[in-house]
């Protein structure tokens, strides 16, 4: 008998709190080194929630992370540290990594995607469509679209995922 993951790869069980601990310790010691490397110094906190590690790197001077803040860099710099914990546990991660609240200042940028897209659909249009992202942004995207009364959906595949905005 075929077990569910079996039948349908991506049917994965919900990752344990302890899991998730071990996720954001092993990611922690990974990010650790690249800021060794780098030269960088970073206060590094470690957090559980939706069913995912959350590991954050901050630094009280404003500009000394600034060489990994960028979003590129961030989403860039997560994904090593994805495959970095999946090779230590042999477990997909759908950790999320933060630096010198890059995912806020990305927040905030989405937020003002969704104004934008408001403003096309209160001019006419049947529907918005977003570009492509990561899931973590479209996860974003979905919950500010929520919070305007808009409704929100996901189409296209791999890196050209993205999502359409229309009234409910």
């Amino acid at each position: 008998m075929m077990t569910t993951t079996e039948q349908n790869p991506s049917a994965r069980p919900e990752p344990t709190v302890d899991e998730l601990e071990q996720e954001g310790d092993i990611a922690a010691d990974f990010v650790e080194g690249i800021l060794d490397i780098a030269d960088i110094d970073g206060d590094l906190t470690l957090d559980v929630r939706a069913g995912r590690a959350y590991v954050s790197v901050e630094n009280e001077q404003a500009d000394a992370l600034s060489l990994l803040a960028d979003p590129d860099t961030v989403q860039a710099l997560q994904e090593l540290t994805r495959i970095a914990v999946q090779t230590k546990t042999g477990r997909f991660s759908r950790l999320i990594l933060d630096v010198g609240g890059s995912r806020d200042a990305r927040r905030g940028q989405l937020q003002k995607l969704v104004e934008r897209a408001v403003e096309r659909l209160d001019d006419g249009a049947s529907q918005a469509s977003l570009p492509p992202m990561s899931s973590y942004e479209r996860k974003l995207i979905h919950d500010i679209a929520a919070e305007h009364g808009l409704v929100s959906e996901s189409y296209g595949e791999g890196a050209d995922r993205h999502t359409v905005l229309r009234r409910g």
